[in-house]
């Protein structure tokens, strides 16, 4: 089993062109190791195919020593990647808000039991604005499917301006700030609530009033063929839904 999913992991990345430098000396990437651990629950890969993790994270930039932030991280799909990736000299914080902990609560305990036997993570849970202090300054901060949900009516909602000048203050200066998420029709300022998704350039708009430089975007994740209109767990698109990256980066100076 390992084995398989590690060659369909190489040939994620052989395909990303990315091949000459996650391959140096002849051994995966640290996240094409990450993802092909066959500790991994069958759960997560079986969503690998649609989440693409190995070109997605690469896209990320997150590497060996990082310290992360996996903000609203629900069962730990890309918290467990994140263990691998940074090694034991990084520390991944996957932090659930008390907000939405109530409808992930198994996931979360299963998480908690989970980081026990994993050092470099930290499992915090606690009000929105709170998990966005840390002990140490951050390589990345990562917010994948959940930025619209600050938005949401049960979340509070959360001040988006004060949650993006928080993240801005927990990074190091050049560290990565990642909004991944379901995209929403232009202006759409229900979507949140009523289809949990949002529109990007709103995204981008907020994330760069907190001083955030915005550094590209990513199409692995893209959907044409998603009209936008349905809610994310409709059946005729779930798992499948148009979705945005956006890469931003805390000036150095």
């Amino acid at each position: 089993m390992r084995k398989i999913v590690l060659a369909g992991a190489v040939a994620a990345l052989l395909t990303a062109g990315l091949g000459a430098q996650a391959l140096a000396a002849g051994k995966p990437s640290p996240i094409a190791a990450a993802v092909a651990d066959s500790s991994r629950a069958k759960a997560d890969t079986d969503r690998d195919a649609n989440r693409k993790p190995v070109e997605v994270l690469t896209f990320a930039g997150v590497k060996r020593g990082d310290k992360v932030a996996d903000y609203m991280a629900g069962g730990g799909y890309f918290t467990h990647i994140f263990s691998g990736v940074v090694g034991p000299k990084g520390h991944v914080y996957a932090q659930e808000p008390a907000e939405i902990e109530k409808f992930d609560a198994k996931d979360i305990a299963a998480l908690k039991e989970w980081a026990k036997t994993h050092p470099n993570v930290t499992v915090g849970t606690g009000s929105a604005m709170a998990q966005t202090a840390f002990p140490e300054k951050l390589d990345l901060f990562w917010i994948s499917q959940n930025y619209h949900d600050l938005k949401d009516s049960f979340m509070g909602p959360v001040d988006t301006a004060a949650f993006n000048k928080a993240v801005f203050k927990a990074l190091k200066p050049g560290g990565t700030y990642i909004v991944l998420d379901h995209v929403a029709q232009a202006g759409d300022a229900t979507a949140p609530d009523k289809l949990h998704r949002i529109d990007p350039a709103l995204v981008r708009k907020e994330v760069e009033a907190a001083g955030f430089k915005f550094e590209g975007e990513s199409k692995l994740l893209a959907n044409p063929n998603d009209p936008h209109t349905a809610l994310v767990f409709d059946k005729s698109i779930r798992g499948h839904t148009d979705q945005f990256i956006y890469k931003f980066r805390k000036p150095r100076r």
